[in-house]
């Protein structure tokens, strides 16, 4: 008998051999589900520690930004697997707020002319002004050979100051760290240039508005207390340029790869990562059409569709890259990596939860606009089947590190500016400044202004900022500090705060030389 029934096997498998259409039951448990391939690097900019920390630093630096309230982070928090928990309204093609066509964007600047004034927008007035699509995730982008929602951060990488060729293929990542900086809605003022960058980067102090920094990061800042420093261990010269910063954030960028969700342990051999429910809404998934764009490991195929969110006359979407007509309304398939613990969905942030988005996809879906509308819709997903599915998308594909800022996926508090600002009461005595997020005290330093004389010309005081008088505020922990010493008659103080962050103090900013700000004397 055994040996009859290897005999018929075989033979039921050449007949299969012979007659491709013939279906044939598996034989044995399925084949485990593929795993996360190799990050892809290009070979004109590897990976070094050193420009990882930079790519971080610059990441995460407000100061990046024209008027530093804006930093890359902003937009791309990692509790929000790299997209935007914060939500900006943009009117859409109409202009008009309220309307159905409105876009739920991004916050960037106030729009300011190219010398950094303040100017009123057409749209948004002197509040900030928002961007017309979504977030897209920063985590896992670095497997995306095209980004943005149209793709137009495209693979090969010219240098943006001289047009070189820099990086022949796969540097979507270059391409993309590049766009905000400029853009005078996300980061930017009219006509920055990126010597305006490199001018403002060279007397910052790295990280200078941020607290809790990192812990990888912070020896760095110690070591390199300037951003010439830190562009020259990177680099091996201090110049900083826009390609330098573009290859910098793209380094630390290629370093978030979510790849310890339940799905990758599933994958990787372990059958109790993932519940029975997950399993079942996993196998919903890889058996749907869902997975012709939602492809697995990294549960997008890269493409580019139109699902009918809105008309194509909205916004085209793909067509502004290729000017192809078939290509109108399309958007990059996003990966499902991550997706529970987004804030919006679809590419105009339509959608606020999963719930609403798997509905999006059913049968006779009266809100689909059909003009273009990809041929694999619609998908229906059964209602049993819809709370598995979910849960295998929030949870299933949820890499705990991201979800709870742990390394790499650890970031900065951001202040949106607020840090180095100080206001007087009318009485010139009492100083007060907005609350930091995280900061448990506060130190404040005071010197006599005429002992801010440069006299051996290296770029700081010759008696240094001042001394601590943090110790005559009775509650340091408050954002307010009270003087009640009178300069004398022809003298004036000036004062310089700063943040205890951990046991370090920080904020205390740099000189017009970039230099740090070193008090004579400082808090203890």
């Amino acid at each position: 008998m055994g040996q009859l029934s290897t005999m018929r096997t075989t033979f039921l498998l050449l007949l299969c051999a012979l007659a491709p259409g013939l279906a044939v039951a598996q034989i044995g448990p399925p084949p485990p589900p593929p795993q996360l391939p190799p990050v892809p690097v290009p070979s004109a900019n590897p990976i070094t520690e050193e420009k990882r920390l930079l790519g971080k630093i610059l990441f995460w630096d407000e100061q990046l930004s024209g008027d530093s309230t804006v930093a890359c982070g902003t937009c791309h928090a990692q509790g929000r697997s790299g997209t935007d928990g914060r939500i900006g309204i943009h009117p859409g093609p109409d202009a008009l707020f309220g309307t159905i066509d409105d876009v739920r964007g991004s916050p960037g600047v106030v729009h300011e002319d190219a010398s950094g004034h303040p100017v009123q927008d057409p749209l948004f007035g002197f509040n900030r002004q928002v961007t017309r699509r979504a977030a897209n995730a920063a985590v896992g982008a670095a497997y995306n050979p095209e980004l943005f929602w149209d793709g137009r951060a495209r693979t090969t990488f010219f240098d943006p100051e001289t047009g070189a060729l820099s990086i022949a293929n796969g540097a979507a990542l270059e391409n993309q760290a590049i766009g905000p900086v400029l853009s005078s809605v996300e980061m930017g003022r009219d006509q920055r240039t990126w010597a305006d960058v490199a001018a403002k980067l060279a007397v910052s102090e790295p990280m200078g508005q941020a607290t809790s920094v990192p812990a990888d990061v912070i020896p760095t800042l110690a070591a390199h207390t300037t951003y010439p420093e830190l562009f020259q261990s990177a680099f091996g010269d201090p110049a900083i340029s826009g390609e330098r910063i573009a290859f910098a954030i793209a380094t630390y960028e290629r370093t978030l790869i979510p790849n310890q969700t339940p799905y990758d342990q599933f994958a990787a051999g372990n059958p109790a990562a993932l519940t029975a429910a997950q399993v079942r809404g996993m196998n919903f998934l890889l058996g749907s059409p869902c997975a012709a764009c939602h492809t697995p490991p990294l549960f997008t195929n890269n493409t580019y569709r139109n699902i009918g969110v809105r008309p194509p006359g909205d916004d085209t979407g793909r067509q502004e890259v290729t000017a192809l007509f078939q290509d109108r309304g399309e958007f990059k398939v996003p990966t499902l990596r991550g997706v529970g613990l987004k804030a919006t969905f679809m590419h105009n942030g339509a959608f606020s939860n999963l719930q609403a988005v798997i509905g999006h996809y059913r049968p006779n879906n009266p809100a689909i606009f059909l003009d273009n509308i990809d041929p694999l819709l619609p998908v229906p997903v059964p209602l049993d089947v819809g709370p598995d599915l979910i849960d295998f998308l929030a949870n299933g594909l949820t890499d705990a590190r991201v979800a709870g800022r742990l390394p790499p996926f650890d970031q900065p508090s951001l202040h949106g500016g607020s840090l180095p600002q100080i206001f007087f009461d009318a009485d010139k005595a009492t100083m007060h400044w907005p609350p930091l997020a995280g900061i448990a005290s506060y130190v404040m330093y005071r010197g006599d202004l005429a002992d801010l004389v440069d006299a051996d010309h290296d770029g700081v005081p010759d008696l240094g900022y001042g001394s601590c008088v943090a110790g005559t505020d009775p509650n340091p922990g408050d954002t307010v500090f009270v003087d009640g010493e009178t300069p004398v008659g022809g003298h004036g103080f000036f004062y310089l705060k700063g943040v205890r962050d951990g046991s370090t103090i920080r904020g205390l900013g740099v000189t017009a030389s970039g230099k740090l700000r070193v008090p004579a004397t400082p808090c203890p």
